[in-house]
């Protein structure tokens, strides 16, 4: 008991040590707020209810009249960048560097927002010099990243390479899809040129960097067939499908063509609607419909399309079952389904898309590298409305 009564007499002394401490804290903590500027703060709240123009003026005339505060010179030109006035982004970013006041770490810190702000400004020369001075500081990896992308603007390919290299080394994530990517883009460049041989040697290394690159299989294909090796093409394309089926679709026309120059139409169409029966596609039915009508018969086709539109029920379906019905139609009602098919058809213009996985960006036509936000493999090898209907 006697313990209990002294713990109980020891209460109102730690609570007045702690109401010392806070009393303490609090006039600190005010004597540090009065040392920023009034418009500090003004600027801060300008920001916080996202109004960045009042907060430039607001900085701005706290920096008239304390030229020396380097955060504040940070902070607007992030500001100015942000805005679009990248050469007053600039301007603010150099000044800070001409200093010779100014710490290590902040000349550094300077220095990579300058070279933002050339890339920003489309000066790809002067972000390359800088960020190229930045790659063995501690601003490394963002250098890296930023000359990657500088590279891929100028479509400088093997230095993109490079550049993906020695991001993966630094361990800051795989770029093997992307590398792959930049191989055949110097293939394609070889192909403009007519060197199939030195664009097949950068495709097999495109293969060899990332095993599932579509993109390589189906220009190994073209090379093929234009050096009139049929056989060889079919073969390149049809491992499209140990790749990743739903792209398919994107080489099912060359199949078709590439079958038929061998010969062989019907073996192609029976791979292509196996192909269909694994991985619907608006695009791998259209080339199946109409190989049916040239092979087999009205009937046939009509049959591929009405079971293709049960499975996925799709607007684009429809307008493909509309054309195969109005190829049968008796006279009396073939204005009535033509009628039909035009009212659909101005719906299905606006999702014959392909959409970018990243940032939204539709296209009419499939890209390997986003317009967009130019990203590499966005694109599902399927249109918006399918996409819509399997999810």
């Amino acid at each position: 008991m006697e313990f209990e009564i002294w713990w109980l007499l020891g209460i109102p002394f730690f609570f007045s040590l702690g109401w010392i401490a806070a009393r303490v804290d609090i006039r600190q903590l005010i004597a540090e707020s009065s040392s920023f500027p009034k418009g500090y703060f003004k600027g801060l709240n300008f920001l916080l209810n996202e109004q960045p123009d009042k907060a430039i003026d607001a900085y701005i005339e706290i920096l008239k009249l304390n030229p020396e505060t380097v955060e504040l010179h940070f902070a607007l030109g992030n500001l100015f960048r942000r805005r679009g006035e990248t050469e007053r982004a600039i301007r603010v970013h150099q000044n800070l560097l001409s200093r010779p006041d100014l710490a290590l770490e902040q000349q550094t810190q300077a220095m990579f927002e300058l070279g933002q702000d050339y890339l920003k400004a489309g000066l790809l020369d002067r972000a390359e010099e800088t960020f190229n001075l930045l790659v063995d500081s501690q601003y490394a990896n963002q250098a890296r990243r930023a000359l990657l992308e500088i590279y891929q603007r100028e479509k400088e390919w093997l230095r993109a390479i490079d550049a993906a290299l020695a991001l993966q080394e630094s361990g800051a994530g795989g770029r093997q899809k992307e590398i792959a990517q930049f191989y055949c883009e110097i293939a394609q460049d070889e192909l403009v040129h007519t060197h199939p041989e030195a664009a097949m040697a950068m495709l097999e290394k495109s293969i060899a960097t990332d095993r599932h690159n579509v993109r390589a299989a189906i220009l190994m294909g073209d090379i093929y067939l234009a050096q009139g090796e049929i056989e060889q093409a079919v073969l390149a394309w049809r491992k499209v499908e140990q790749q990743s089926v739903p792209h398919v679709a994107l080489v099912a026309q060359r199949l078709m063509d590439g079958y038929r120059k061998l010969e062989r139409p019907q073996e192609g169409l029976n791979l292509l609607k196996a192909y269909l029966a694994e991985a619907p596609s608006i695009d791998l039915l259209e080339v199946v419909f109409k190989a049916s009508l040239e092979l087999e018969s009205v009937q046939s086709a009509n049959r591929v399309v009405s079971a293709e539109l049960r499975r996925t029920p799709s607007l684009l379906g429809l307008d493909k079952l509309l054309d195969a019905r109005m190829m049968v139609a008796p006279p009396e009602i073939l204005a009535e389904i033509s009628l039909i098919k035009n009212v659909v058809q101005g719906y299905v213009q606006r999702l014959t898309r392909y959409q970018c996985t990243h940032c939204g960006f539709k296209a009419r036509q499939f890209y390997w590298q986003c317009p967009g936000c130019s990203r590499w493999e966005t694109y599902p090898p399927r249109r918006t409305e399918e996409l819509n209907v399997m999810n």
